[in-house]
């Protein structure tokens, strides 16, 4: 590369410490997210830098039915919950979700600094994700989870004990 390629800005390129962070704050959950697959256009693999403060928690426990997601810790200690129970996350360390409920899981900082990780995930549309702890599911039709939300033309979350029969309300 020389001089005259440096200043090329390449739309396929992020850097992170020229992106804004966003927060999320509900309960035990709290994280802060950059977004680094969606600011470089990835439409097939999304991946996300994720900043958990002490004692809090990433996103509810759940499991997709369309996407593989995976995590790698940069920087802090922590467990990821999965059926098989818990298990500690540090510096180094690379955990897979497969699809389906073998694949639930949720990441909680046990340490005293920021845990930092990045999630990287399949982005196939559609996509059914459940709850196992609250008995929902959320469906995302015409954009993944982790992708924009304006662009979907069906998604919500629905209580599981809601199910109707296929014929209810079209007689």
């Amino acid at each position: 590369m020389d001089d005259s390629d440096s200043d090329v800005s390449d739309p396929r390129i992020a850097a992170e410490n020229e992106m804004e962070w966003t927060t999320t704050e509900r309960g035990d959950t709290e994280f802060r997210r950059k977004q680094l697959g969606r600011a470089t256009g990835g439409e097939k693999l999304g991946c996300s830098l994720y900043e958990l403060p002490p004692g809090k928690r990433s996103w509810p426990y759940h499991f997709h039915t369309g996407n593989e997601e995976a995590v790698y810790v940069l920087s802090g200690e922590g467990v990821v919950r999965t059926p098989d129970g818990e298990t500690e996350l540090a510096p180094g360390t690379y955990a897979s979700f497969p699809v389906g409920e073998e694949g639930a899981h949720r990441i909680r900082n046990t340490g005293d600094e920021p845990l930092r990780y990045l999630a990287v995930s399949t982005m196939n549309d559609p996509d059914v994700t459940g709850y196992p702890d609250s008995g929902k599911l959320g469906v995302f039709v015409g954009a993944p989870p982790g992708g924009r939300s304006d662009e979907r033309m069906l998604s919500g979350y629905f209580r599981e004990d809601d199910a109707v029969e296929y014929w209810e309300g079209e007689e």
